[in-house]
């Protein structure tokens, strides 16, 4: 674990990645190459159905100065700059789409002992202004994240956050949406040697008055070769298994099945076969 806090983005993350993260119904592959000046090149491939959607990210660092410049299949470039340390503990990220004109952002994180901070504002005559901020230590942390539109005096964001950690336990609390989703999250390393660990996250909605409870857990077989498994109340069941067959190179197959709906199935089956 870090010093500080980290930044708000932290909260909740590791359960976030353990049972969201790559979890699709399509087939991934992901391919990085290095040139012999450093620049990485990163191609990603997602088979959706019988289309296929692909992008091309190259990254270029020079001291403390990396710009990821990423194109996709919709003509889209996407550019970040980062520059890392212009101060201790500050880094500051400068990006932008073309051809959307309103996409620019300037952000600018600083990270602390006992507090981590973020802000960004967007490039526009009327941007959005973001701020987020944690405080406390690597053991527990509280924190908000904040989003004014300055065209409509607006607040479009409000979340507030808490988050405790120990050597192989991570639980947290956020109240999201203005105060609309309430959820609490989970995350518990059984064995670091095989990257075996377990996660849940239940959420509840004021509005609807509905519960979401989702768990998950993910294990190594190998070094290179890693399987998850998810499932929720509503009865969707996910599985992965993710091969790194080079380094930073991933395959990914992933599935959901419905479980409800082949329990409908088989009830159905089976009243047509009793059927006189």
């Amino acid at each position: 674990m870090g010093k500080g806090p980290g930044l708000y983005s932290d909260i909740g993350k590791r359960a976030r990645d353990l049972l969201y993260r790559d979890y699709q119904s399509d087939q991934k592959f992901t391919i990085t190459t290095y040139s012999p000046t450093g620049v990485a090149i990163t191609s990603s491939g997602t088979k959706k159905g019988d289309l296929f959607l692909g992008d091309v990210n190259t990254q270029l660092k020079n001291k403390n100065i990396t710009t990821d410049i990423k194109v996709d299949t919709s003509s889209n470039l996407v550019t970040t700059i980062t520059v890392d340390e212009p101060a201790p503990g500050l880094k500051a990220i400068l990006s932008f789409k073309v051809p959307d004109q309103r996409s620019g952002k300037v952000e600018l994180q600083y990270l602390h002992d006992y507090a981590g901070i973020s802000t960004s504002i967007g490039l526009t005559a009327n941007p959005i202004v973001n701020f987020s901020g944690v405080v406390g230590s690597n053991l527990l942390a509280l924190g908000t994240d904040l989003s004014f539109d300055t065209k409509t005096g607006n607040f479009t964001k409000v979340n507030t956050g808490l988050s405790f950690a120990n050597a192989d336990l991570i639980a947290s609390l956020t109240l999201n949406d203005k105060g609309d989703t309430l959820s609490a999250s989970y995350y518990h390393t059984v064995n670091p040697l095989t990257s075996t660990a377990v996660g849940a996250e239940v959420a509840h909605s004021f509005s609807s008055n509905e519960n979401t409870i989702t768990v998950g857990t993910q294990h190594a077989l190998d070094p290179l070769t890693t399987v998850k498994a998810r499932v929720n109340n509503f009865g969707k069941a996910s599985a992965l298994i993710q091969h790194e067959w080079r380094p930073k190179s991933f395959f990914t197959v992933s599935g959901e099945v419905d479980t409800k709906a082949i329990d409908k199935s088989a009830k159905v089956g089976l009243a047509l076969a009793l059927k006189p």
